[in-house]
């Protein structure tokens, strides 16, 4: 598990959170991984309220399962959440073309497109966890855009579902299409063309439904047997 630096005013509920959300996303928590309060207590230097608080609420996400006074694991793929997460950020991100088409500015153009030369970079050395950081920088950048960043707040522990069938997808599947979508987006939202860039995402969030198959042939263990 990767320690994460805990925020100046964080309580120790929501850096607990932040830091268990953060792992599972990235698998470096895997799907089946046993979490125990009394060594996260240790390693972190947190009583176990916090981590006890924190766990709820993520079994209240279904990320992961507790059996009370037995353990806590984090819970396998569920498609059928993966379908729901991803069904929510197109609903939501298709809809942000059209204010995104309108509001962005050459600042936020350019930092998109320097975003992407970081992307193919990473893409090309194989450094997945950058290359996953840009990914969801280049989608918040909607958000930050057309300032709905309370709603793109109120959706992440949903999009963890996806987010680990993404981290997934990165190692499994070689022809792999994020830059070229990216670009591709972004050109459209150059030419103001909403409805076009709301085609390419909806295509380029899809994508996932393409993979599955690849990335259940790779990780059998992280699915139910």
């Amino acid at each position: 598990m990767q320690i994460i630096e805990k925020y100046k005013h964080e309580t120790a509920k929501d850096y607990v959170l932040r830091l268990l959300q953060s792992n599972i996303r990235t698998l470096e928590l895997a799907p089946g991984s046993q979490i125990s309060e009394n060594e996260l207590s240790a390693v972190l230097g947190i009583s176990r309220t916090p981590i006890r608080e924190a766990l709820a609420e993520l079994s209240k996400v279904r990320l992961v399962e507790v059996v009370p006074q037995k353990k806590t694991t984090v819970a396998y793929i569920d498609y059928d959440l993966v379908e729901e997460a991803c069904y929510m950020r197109n609903t939501l991100e298709t809809a942000l073309m059209e204010p995104v088409c309108q509001l962005a500015t050459e600042e936020d153009l350019v930092g998109m497109e320097e975003n992407i030369l970081l992307q193919k970079r990473y893409l090309e050395t194989h450094a997945k966890e950058k290359l996953m950081e840009k990914d969801d920088a280049f989608h918040r950048a909607f958000f930050e855009i057309s300032r709905k960043m309370e709603i793109y707040r109120l959706m992440q522990s949903l999009m963890i579902h996806f987010d680990r069938v993404r981290t997934m997808s990165i190692d499994s599947v070689h022809d792999l299409k994020i830059v070229e979508d990216h670009e591709a987006i972004l050109a459209a939202i150059r030419k103001r063309d909403s409805k076009q860039a709301q085609k390419l995402l909806a295509a380029h969030l899809a994508r996932y439904r393409v993979d599955a198959s690849a990335v259940q042939e790779k990780y059998p263990e992280f699915f139910p047997q």
